[in-house]
């Protein structure tokens, strides 16, 4: 164990290394640019010491969003040869070159939680944001719901969750045969048994040439993408991304027609997500309807989004005592269980803040705190590690990681 000396000088220090003038990359190599819901999470730790530049992080973001109102998931603001699949693969026309899908929306809630720290400006930032961040919650309301209401992923990279076991039954439906010879980024950087398998990985280029061949056009994509998953980080951070813009356009007196029907509308969609069987909520592949089976960090972001589960938190006390590293993104009690490998079982200490928001935010004062104490062990005992072993708490993964850094200065490190 690496006992920090001083955790908060250090975390600072990684989003200060990682900044590229504007925005953050996740870390040095590994991920050379800005991704989305990256981001919105390190924007929260900037604004611990530095709130223009917690600002500035959210706006850059928007910079990159389409007319339409979709946010892209990678925002490529500069060429870097080594990375695959880059800015050519994808295919895109946005203002900035990036990739056609997009990621959990969570920047409203975090842009939120800037906004109420700014007393001097954030009004007027929060303002010129808004129309922004609802055009983009409106573009996930037109394109991506299903029939009960629940929102669906079309990528595994686009839930953020890229080889999560909830998406397994309907990548093993695919067919990847044709998808051509490309050589992987991650793998070099880290050890490939953290690391999504090569049959994953043939998919996700596959629907990305998918994708690429419909010219990003959703209403093609409706009928020509196999990989459509009603999933719960979706659902969940929409629905809470609904209720934080109602509250800021209220607050602000900002025009948001709407919004209360989308809540509406979302809560059917995330109780529509409950596995009776399974006793969790869960992903479920639009195509047949059928739940995937898996309980998974996402399951107990129910909070976050303002849904009360007595099931659920009779699973997540479970999971405080007999998991040494909690919340593991895939339950160890089940088959599948990977304590290495990126979203079949390591912890990630941003999902944890967001299950901790939620847990907060309902009056589970004490399993947040729990849970935020734990989180913090594991950061200043195993470093700013991208994830960990949730048995064992052993970094995995990249390192120096902006997201862990901010969750360390928002959330974690508070005594």
């Amino acid at each position: 164990m690496n006992h920090h000396t001083n955790p908060d000088r250090e975390a600072r220090n990684i989003l200060i290394a990682n900044d590229r003038g504007g925005y953050t990359i996740p870390t040095e190599g590994l991920y050379p640019y800005q991704w989305n819901w990256d981001s919105a999470i390190t924007a929260l730790g900037f604004a611990q010491f530095d709130l223009d530049r917690a600002w500035v992080e959210i706006e850059t973001l928007f910079t990159g969003q389409w007319d339409n109102g979709m946010v892209p998931h990678i925002l490529f603001h500069q060429q870097d040869e080594g990375y695959f699949p880059g800015p050519d693969v994808w295919g895109c026309n946005g203002p900035i070159p990036s990739s056609g899908i997009i990621q959990p929306p969570i920047a409203a809630t975090m842009t939120r939680k800037i906004w109420e720290q700014d007393t001097a400006f954030g009004d007027a930032r929060m303002k010129a944001l808004f129309p922004k961040l609802l055009a983009w919650h409106r573009w996930i309301m037109k394109w991506r719901l299903d029939e009960f209401g629940a929102v669906c992923t079309t990528h595994p990279w686009e839930a953020g969750r890229d080889n999560a076991p909830d998406w397994d039954n309907s990548m093993a439906r695919m067919d990847a045969s044709d998808v051509g010879e490309y050589k992987r980024r991650d793998i070099s950087h880290v050890n490939s048994e953290d690391r999504p398998t090569k049959f994953d990985y043939d998919r996700y280029i596959r629907l990305v040439q998918i994708g690429r061949k419909a010219g990003w056009d959703q209403q093609e994509l409706l009928s020509l993408n196999p990989f459509r998953v009603a999933d719960p980080t979706m659902t969940f951070a929409t629905l809470r991304a609904a209720r934080d813009l109602l509250v800021i356009s209220e607050q602000l007196g900002l025009a948001a027609e709407g919004l209360s029907t989308d809540i509406e509308k979302l809560e059917a969609g995330a109780r529509s997500l409950w596995n009776e069987e399974l006793g969790s909520f869960d992903a479920r592949d639009t195509h047949t309807g059928e739940m995937s089976g898996s309980v998974s960090n996402a399951s107990y972001l129910c909070w976050y989004a303002g849904v009360e589960s007595d099931k659920m938190l009779e699973r997540l006390k479970t999971t405080l005592e007999t998991v040494p590293y909690p919340v593991p993104s895939y339950d160890p009690e089940m088959p599948k269980f990977d304590a290495r490998r990126y979203w079949r079982g390591p912890t990630w200490a941003f999902m944890n803040m967001m299950i901790g928001f939620g847990l907060q935010d309902l009056g589970h004062t004490e399993h947040a705190d729990q849970l935020r104490k734990k989180t913090g062990d594991l950061i200043s005992g195993f470093g700013f590690a991208e994830y960990f072993d949730p048995i064992t708490g052993s970094p995995a993964g990249g390192k120096a990681f902006s997201w862990t850094a901010a969750v360390w200065l928002h959330w974690a490190g508070r005594a």
